[in-house]
């Protein structure tokens, strides 16, 4: 394991990548944590703050360029920025159900699925595993 390819990319890269292992992270702990808390709700705000960042900078992560610029890998990044404030909007509506189905959506789909493509061969995160 190395984390030079990572280190070598682009600051985009580097951004995008950090903040969806730190997203990871906390998510993780808010995800296993008690809800409905004090540190929930502030490590709540501090993941949607993360993961806004790891959406907007994905639109200047272009190493596959299928349309344009652009992969459809790229739609994960309109669809988070759509539902972060659906996630927020539940919460504060205490609608717990939908807080809670958006919050799986957006951990799963946008951290947990999109983060296991970053690890194929020929990508970034597949050579800082593999050291090379």
């Amino acid at each position: 394991m190395s984390l030079e390819p990572l280190l070598n990319a682009s600051p985009a890269i580097q951004i995008h990548a950090f903040g969806a292992l730190l997203a990871f992270g906390i998510g993780i702990g808010i995800l296993f944590g008690p809800k409905g808390t004090v540190p929930h709700r502030f490590m709540g705000w501090l993941w949607v703050l993360i993961m806004t960042a790891v959406a907007i900078s994905a639109f200047w992560v272009q190493e596959l360029r299928i349309i344009g610029p652009f992969s459809p890998i790229h739609l994960l990044s309109i669809l988070t920025l759509a539902g972060l404030p659906k996630l927020v909007l539940a919460a504060r509506r205490h609608d717990v159900r939908a807080h809670r189905r958006m919050v799986y959506i957006l951990f799963f789909g946008a951290l947990v699925v999109a983060g296991a493509f970053t690890f194929l061969p020929g990508r970034i995160m597949s050579a800082v595993v593999t050291g090379g």
